[in-house]
């Protein structure tokens, strides 16, 4: 009977674990540099994972010194693994168009090529539809004086990218890229965004 109890309990809490995992979803952008992207994401309460990558290429698994040559096509990206009931897909896309310029066609500051690109890849239809509501009313606003030229387009494979690339800015907080490039826009999070940051 003891045995049978233990058995109920462990297939219990694995049930959980599986529900748990099912609530959380993917979200998936490329503004720039992806040091940058991925430092700006891990802060968010809500998000439990960011893995820097490419995506949107042509070449299956490519490497970074191919995707810096810009003909494998490939945007530099992040995927965020997020709890909708902590942080929802609007917020996120908030922090995206406030975090980079997307006006800008294919670079970001000094960072030029179409891996640098803005875009969004959905996961599905909602995330869809949410990003290309909230592209149009930027652009009917004005909102950045010049059109948002961000594509929008449907996930496609994600390949993670070599490990001295993730948790860039948390292990390399030091270098002149980062305190130059990265810090700046870690302050303007921290200003814009203080409540949805995690403690």
């Amino acid at each position: 009977m003891k045995y049978i109890t233990i058995m109920v309990l462990i297939l219990l809490s694995m049930q959980d674990a599986e529900a748990q995992k099912q609530k959380l979803q993917k979200a998936t952008f490329g503004m720039g540099c992806f040091w940058c992207t991925e430092a700006l994401f891990q802060r968010l309460n809500g998000v439990s994972n960011v893995k820097s990558g490419y995506e949107g290429g042509d070449v299956p698994n490519p490497t970074y010194e191919e995707v810096c040559t810009g003909t494998t096509n490939h945007a530099e990206v992040i995927e965020v693994t997020y709890d909708p009931a902590k942080i929802s897909y609007d917020e996120l896309l908030e922090v995206f168009w406030k975090s980079h310029d997307p006006t800008t066609l294919n670079r970001q500051g000094a960072d030029v090529g179409t891996q640098y690109r803005s875009v969004i890849f959905y996961h599905n239809d909602e995330q869809k539809e949410i990003a290309e509501k909230y592209k149009a009313a930027l652009n009917k606003d004005n909102a950045f004086g010049k059109p948002v030229v961000t594509t929008i387009v449907k996930a496609e494979p994600f390949y993670v990218a070599e490990n001295y690339h993730q948790d860039y800015f948390i292990k390399n907080g030091e270098l002149p890229y980062c305190r130059l490039v990265i810090l700046p826009k870690m302050e303007k999070l921290e200003k814009l965004f203080r409540a949805k940051l995690k403690n």
